[in-house]
């Protein structure tokens, strides 16, 4: 039989924030590649239209809702995919919030509550979903940075610390688990139009000083990021660990453009 390193048949991927623009591409990407994708967030309807989508490329799937800031949520999403699927080879965690605010004005609630979920929940999930991983000795692990880790963004003051701290944590887990057979890694997607930015980005001054600091000049597709997730979630990448891969069209290579 040839050897094919991104087929991922027969593995079983849980996606958190699963119905987003971004998250729903990488449930695309890996179901495409040949796994049972379980789409999980917090609202039943998306959950389901999401594994529906699934469901129709011919994988197995569930409609399970999670909320990462609510760990008993994660855990029993976790023992029904034990249940019905079998096991969880693979978990992206996508689920995010972002809030534009002068830093002056940013309150403890709004910070404590973006931080609780893109990086504390973040943690939650790669614990709940982590620990059988490890006692399995194989895993892998795909966690959504930003060009946030890397560089700081105007008026997301909240959001950039919460995604300079998963780098941070990708590469703290990569060091700890990586080890006993679970490889940790994180994908800083570059300028993707989404739901939580499109009124930030299009047609504004801040969306066109993002496409001039983009060397390809233009916004990325969220299908783009699929190849990264599968790649990170295969065998092809067995040597990758503690590594956050951009795809961000050369925004982080950039200097002076003109």
């Amino acid at each position: 039989m040839a050897y094919r390193p991104l087929d991922l048949t027969g593995k079983v991927a849980v996606v958190t924030g699963g119905t987003s623009v971004i998250g729903r591409a990488l449930v695309h990407g890996l179901a495409e590649a040949g796994a049972d994708v379980v789409p999980t967030s917090r609202r039943p309807d998306q959950v389901a239209s999401a594994a529906d989508e699934v469901a129709s490329l011919g994988r197995r799937t569930l409609r399970v809702t999670t909320d990462v800031t609510d760990r008993r949520s994660l855990e029993d999403a976790l023992a029904a995919v034990t249940r019905e699927l079998g096991r969880v080879d693979i978990l992206v965690n996508c689920a995010g919030r972002t809030q534009r605010l002068p830093t002056i004005e940013v309150g403890e609630a709004d910070w404590n509550g973006i931080l609780d979920t893109n990086l504390t929940g973040t943690l939650r999930a790669c614990q709940v979903f982590g620990r059988p991983m490890l006692e399995r000795g194989w895993g892998r692990i795909i966690n959504i940075a930003s060009l946030a880790t890397f560089v700081s963004l105007l008026e997301v003051t909240a959001y950039t610390a919460s995604k300079a701290g998963v780098g941070a944590l990708t590469k703290s887990l990569a060091v700890e688990w990586g080890p006993r057979g679970v490889n940790v890694n994180a994908i800083a997607p570059g300028v993707f139009p989404t739901d939580l930015n499109r009124k930030l980005i299009e047609g504004t001054p801040r969306g066109n000083e993002l496409l001039m600091r983009t060397p390809l000049r233009r916004f990325g597709r969220a299908e783009e990021l699929a190849g990264a997730c599968v790649f990170l979630a295969s065998e092809a990448a067995s040597f990758v660990n503690g590594h956050v891969l951009a795809v961000d069209g050369g925004f982080l290579a950039s200097g002076v453009n003109s």
